[in-house]
């Protein structure tokens, strides 16, 4: 056995690091942390903030082993990542493991190299609590925000919602745009580009200086132009250079990563880990622009053998981030010899990386920048023409031209005709477009990483894990917006004569940017409102602030939690005590048919229209909206619409017909089956021919697709993925599997290990009373219902194993059951008959005044 252990969180990483490591050593992984917060409950003692740290059930085995490896070696070398995150996976195992001081190094590096193992090796040091400490702040403030504001949301807006400090914040930065592009108010103006040709017929693009802001003011300078001998008034070349950005930090490799090969957050942070477990690139979780002098030394010997000397030119970078100070240099290749790797999807990133870095330490790129202005003193305003010319490449050679996402189209800048001051141009064609002012740009990705960061919100280790919680919480999502249509006033000069002509031109669609959803808003706008100081950006950034000055030793941790809590906590007693209800509720106008008031606003499924009052002696109405309609934007008339919802069809083959909408969108009903009509498609719009359509394509995909011990077996795609059906059970068809073409010996094996799963699902079953204990994917728990139960621990305070559980009584298990909820077995009384409301005169209610 060896005499040393080695203990990483990745197994990719344990694999790479065993090749440089001798037979004195074995490598191991902890599969990320090993203990945590528990699942439920809140896991936190209030009055001393102090976390109570559980080992999860399905690391129970893997600490087992850990525990095992580490009596037999005589050195354990805890090899986490260098950040705050990795500081305490380290701490866990030591603490869990029981490694004495004396038997235990903490080794960090930013490279998973052979050098810089062996130096990480020769230069050991203990675990620094101060960056434990600074990653125990952030998961207990974190636990503790998410904990106790998410039971007001439940109360006050819609149960099963839930806030977080980073997340709401994010959430507040893409609602806050959304309703910036609402209130917009587009402008119009004139703007007047020309195409003039010199005596060699060559084209020279150019756009008028000003703009006019009425259609007259533009058609009066096109009738003047008509008559205008046109000169070059000026040429002007001046030199000038380009500069290459700075290696990458987590961030910017987000933002380049999306712009370049239009990868998400979560993917370039995928592969980013594992070109790092590998070997090929540095610690890709890191604030830090600077490069190691070794770094530097091999780019500028890649760059003089690969381009020549020319194109070198060494630098380094300073960090502006005053807190970037967890991995102390940028992400780069750890060996610039290699110019790309075997896996496809990798080689992408990994260029991106190698180039980058590379551009960063060669040489400014010069150009020559002319400026030629054409006109005629008789003109109020004239020409310009802008065009570059790159006399030497630099770092252009290995990175390109970047363009940034928000550059006018436009304003391409191109190689320009040799013209001298003086020389007489005539005109080919003259435009006067009317073009309209745009709102701010909806945030990408890449977009919303950026502003986070501006903001000092988060860190690079939140911001991939923030922007998937914000969607999978359905506050946000990517939905396509259709685009409007307008009409457009477009004027040309062409042989001395003008062409007016009305144009349409699509504007306001979107595709791939951040859009809230109504309860996305609606949760904001009550946050906002009640938890002003947690949704502050300046707030969120001084907490960043606080975690980095306790990572630095300069604050304790306790002392901090005290101090937020002691504001904290009063205020969610006064919100949950006194704040008002949110639902969104907006007041459409009045139903012309009922004379009864029109609402838009959130219920229990969702975004809906409600005609009438809660309190009417008659119901009210409802319909739910459709997808691309939301609570803040639908009209009276697009609301009144959706009650024409569900409509009846003639039958088909002798099950009744009709078309509706629902929790999940508009559906076709054929007898008691639902088919979701196909995305985009207007239910008001489905003709019986269309309906029957849908039916048959529905026939087609439900029809056996093989049998399994005579049983038909069938096949579907529903919320999560696509599945077969044999009997009652579903089962997940995983991506390993050509879903497509499935064969017989496939379904066979999806069948028989989902058998196997449900034979181990119970531990106990006393079907009669509806009560279980089954194994669940953290352990055993107990079923009553639909709810589920802890099970508490026994007497000398260890843990049930699953054999002792078989031998638990009925009596007990509905014990443990009253002890979480008194309530669990008394009879449910049956409701009183509801008294007739008085009758009310008015119709029309008024809207309650909206809060400033």
């Amino acid at each position: 056995m060896s005499k040393n252990l080695v203990i990483v969180e990745s197994p990719a990483k344990a694999k790479t690091i065993q090749k440089y490591l001798g037979k004195d050593f074995e490598v191991k992984s902890s599969f990320g942390h090993i203990r945590d917060l528990p699942k439920k409950g809140m896991g936190i003692d209030l009055a001393t903030f102090s976390p109570d740290y559980e080992v999860s059930a399905d690391k129970k085995k893997l600490v087992t082993e850990l525990k095992a490896a580490v009596k037999k070696a005589e050195m354990v070398w805890l090899a986490s990542d260098e950040d705050r995150e990795g500081e305490a996976i380290a701490w866990h195992l030591a603490d869990e493991l029981k490694l004495k001081p004396e038997n235990r190094k903490r080794i960090v590096f930013h490279e998973i190299t052979k050098n810089a193992i062996l130096k990480a090796i020769e230069n050991p040091r203990d675990i620094d609590q101060n960056l434990v400490n600074a990653q125990q702040a952030r998961r207990v403030l974190d636990r503790i925000v998410g904990f106790e504001m998410s039971p007001v949301l439940w109360k006050k807006v819609k149960p099963g919602l839930s806030a977080g400090r980073v997340q709401s914040v994010a959430v507040r930065l893409i609602v806050e745009r959304e309703k910036e592009i609402r209130e917009f108010v587009p402008k119009a103006s004139f703007k007047l580009d020309g195409i003039f040709l010199n005596k060699t017929e060559q084209e020279i693009s150019a756009k008028l200086k000003k703009d006019f802001e009425k259609e007259e003011d533009a058609e009066q300078f096109l009738e003047k132009a008509k008559t205008t001998e046109f000169k070059v008034l000026n040429v002007e070349t001046r030199p000038g250079t380009r500069t290459a950005s700075a290696p990458f930090t987590t961030s910017t490799l987000q933002q380049e990563a999306s712009s370049r090969l239009g990868y998400n957050v979560t993917n370039t942070m995928r592969l980013a880990q594992r070109l790092y477990e590998e070997g090929y690139i540095t610690y890709m979780r890191t604030d830090s622009v600077n490069l190691s002098q070794e770094a530097i030394e091999g780019a500028k010997k890649q760059i003089t053998s690969e381009y020549g000397a020319d194109y070198s030119s060494p630098r380094n970078y300073t960090t502006k981030s005053a807190s970037a100070q967890e991995a102390h240099e940028a992400i780069r290749p750890t060996d610039f010899a290699v110019k790309s790797i075997g896996d496809a999807q990798l080689n992408r990133l990994y260029q991106l990386i190698y180039k980058r870095t590379l551009a960063s330490q060669m040489a400014n790129a010069k150009i020559e920048k002319t400026v030629i202005e054409i006109g005629n003193a008789s003109l109020p305003q004239h020409f310009e023409a802008q065009g570059e010319v790159i006399i030497f490449d630099g770092f252009l050679k290995a990175y390109g031209i970047v363009k940034a996402e928000d550059d006018d189209e436009e304003n391409n800048e191109k190689l320009l005709p040799k013209v001298s001051v003086g020389e007489i141009l005539s005109y080919k064609k003259i435009t006067a477009s009317e073009k309209f002012t745009r709102p701010s740009a909806r945030y990408t990705e890449a977009g919303l990483v950026k502003k986070l960061e501006e903001l000092g919100i988060g860190r690079p280790s939140t911001y991939a894990p923030t922007i998937q919680t914000i969607q999978n919480r359905e506050y946000v999502d990517k939905r396509e917006i259709d685009p409007h249509t307008r009409e457009v006033v477009k004027m040309s000069l062409i042989k001395d004569k003008i062409k007016k002509e009305v144009l349409e031109e699509k504007f306001g669609g979107d595709k791939n940017k951040f859009i809230p959803t109504d309860i996305g808003e609606v949760v904001n706008d009550f946050l906002t409102d009640n938890f002003k100081e947690i949704l502050d950006y300046g707030f969120t950034a001084r907490v960043e602030e606080s975690f980095d000055e306790i990572a630095n030793g300069d604050q304790k941790w306790k002392e901090m939690m005290t101090n937020f809590y002691s504001k904290f906590h009063p205020r969610i007693e006064d919100v949950e005590e006194n704040a008002d209800r949110a639902n969104g509720d907006r007041l459409l106008g009045v139903d012309p048919k009922t004379g009864k008031n029109v609402h838009a606003r959130i219920g229990r499924f969702g975004a809906m229209i409600q005609i009438g009052e809660t309190e009417d002696e008659e119901k009210p109405i409802f319909a739910s909206l459709m997808t691309g309609q939301n609570i803040a934007t639908i009209s009276l008339a697009e609301a009144l619409e959706l009650f024409k919802l569900p409509f009846e069809l003639n039958e088909f083959e002798g099950q009744g017909v009709s078309v509706g909408v629902g929790r999940f969108g508009p559906y076709v009903k054929w007898g008691e089956t639902f088919i979701s009509i196909p995305k985009g498609e207007d239910p008001l719009s489905v003709s019986q021919a269309r309906a029957e359509e849908i039916i048959n394509g529905k026939k087609k995909a439900d029809a056996p697709i093989a049998t399994y011990k005579g049983d038909p077996v069938t096949k579907g795609t529903g919320r999560f993925g696509p599945f077969i059906k044999y009997k009652d059970l579903f089962i997940n068809v995983p991506k390993k599997y050509n879903f497509e073409n499935l064969s017989q010996s496939d379904i066979n094996e999806l069948i028989d290990a989902k058998l196997e799963k449900e034979a181990n699902r119970y531990i106990q079953q006393w079907e009669k009373e509806k009560i279980s204990i089954e194994n669940g994917r953290w352990g055993p728990f107990v079923k009553f219902g639909k709810a589920m139960f802890k099970i508490p621990k026994k007497k000398d305070d260890t843990k049930y194993e699953a054999e002792e559980l078989k031998d638990v009584s009925l009596d007990e298990v509905k014990k443990w059951i009253t002890d979480q909820d008194k309530n669990a077995f008394a009879e449910k009384k049956k409701p009183a008959a509801k008294k007739p409301a008085a009758k009310k005169t008015t119709a029309v209610k008024k809207p309650a005044a909206k809060k400033k």
